[in-house]
């Protein structure tokens, strides 16, 4: 048998939509960080037929065994048994796909002999889910054309930084985000807007990274975050992915700011509020966060590794 860890990774600039060609190919460019706290553990081992577990519970998944049989047209693997297990909320906008699928290629890479690079290992995460592809990083990294393969940007230790997750609902969210994603590229008014502005976001946020400008930085992951929630807004029917809660939490952040606190907040498709700060910081964050109404739990982390082998 063979284990994997990877880590889900939180787009400071966001991708929110697909581009009309196949493999599962973004419509812009996006730019994370990944976090060492969270993380998806998966083991592959030979099997008589194909088996999945999720979360300790048999799954037919259908994402996952399409991606197999992609993956099966290009390789020879086996029957394998599948067993991969979340140490947080599964499908409740904490990017749980990214770190499944970067965990689950990296796993059977090593245990089938295949022979991939890491940057190839992430065009395959990809494919089974777009931010995937950048989990397979630590620190900064970075998704965007023309090969579609995720980055490395920064190490993490070479601007460390801290992330206050407030989960507000451990639930699943109604709507996924692939289809979310079509709903928007369909209908929302917005779409091709969101589309151009990121590309343009994106480069300035580049720059702000290789400048360790937090201030740049905190405006840039901001604009995306709000950009990408109004294109989500303006869909029909509409995607309203916060609860009241988020909301709290937003304005919390934002009256930190003010007062002098580097900290600002980025959000999925989902309504965990992530409030990214300096580590001299964190303290103040995660007190203040921590009194919001609604607030379910607090975790605190910082940036982590990439996807890797840990037993073989």
């Amino acid at each position: 048998m063979t284990t994997a860890i990877a880590h889900p990774n939180i787009a400071l600039i966001k991708y929110w939509g697909k581009a009309p060609e196949t493999g599962n190919v973004p419509a812009s460019p996006s730019l994370s960080i990944t976090l060492d706290g969270l993380s998806t553990t998966t083991t592959v081992m030979s099997a008589q037929a194909d088996q999945l577990r999720i979360n300790g519970e048999l799954s037919d998944d259908v994402k996952v065994l399409r991606w197999l049989a992609s993956l099966r047209e290009h390789f020879s693997i086996p029957p394998i048994h599948i067993d991969t297990a979340n140490n947080f909320p599964t499908g409740a906008g904490l990017a749980s796909s990214a770190s499944g699928f970067a965990a689950l290629i990296v796993a059977i890479n090593a245990h089938c002999q295949l022979g991939l690079a890491t940057e190839s290992c992430s065009g395959w995460a990809r494919q089974g889910s777009g931010s995937a592809a950048r989990s397979l990083f630590g620190g900064f990294a970075t998704l965007k054309p023309p090969n579609w393969q995720a980055s490395p940007l920064l190490d993490a230790k070479d601007w460390p930084l801290s992330i206050i997750i407030a989960i507000t609902d451990t639930g699943r969210k109604a709507v996924s985000s692939s289809a979310g994603m079509e709903r928007s590229r369909n209908t929302s008014p917005f779409y091709p807007a969101w589309i151009e502005q990121t590309k343009t976001m994106f480069h300035a946020a580049l720059d702000a990274v290789q400048a360790h400008d937090f201030s740049a930085l905190a405006t840039l992951a901001e604009r995306s975050t709000l950009n990408m929630h109004a294109v989500m807004l303006s869909s029909q029917p509409t995607l309203l992915y916060w609860n009241g809660t988020s909301i709290a939490l937003m304005q919390r952040i934002s009256a930190l700011r003010d007062s002098g606190v580097p900290v600002f907040f980025t959000i999925d498709a989902g309504p965990q509020i992530k409030a990214v700060c300096l580590p001299e910081a964190a303290d103040i964050v995660a007190k203040s966060l921590g009194e919001v109404a609604g607030v379910r739990q607090l975790v605190r982390t910082g940036l982590g590794a990439g996807a890797r082998v840990v037993d073989a």
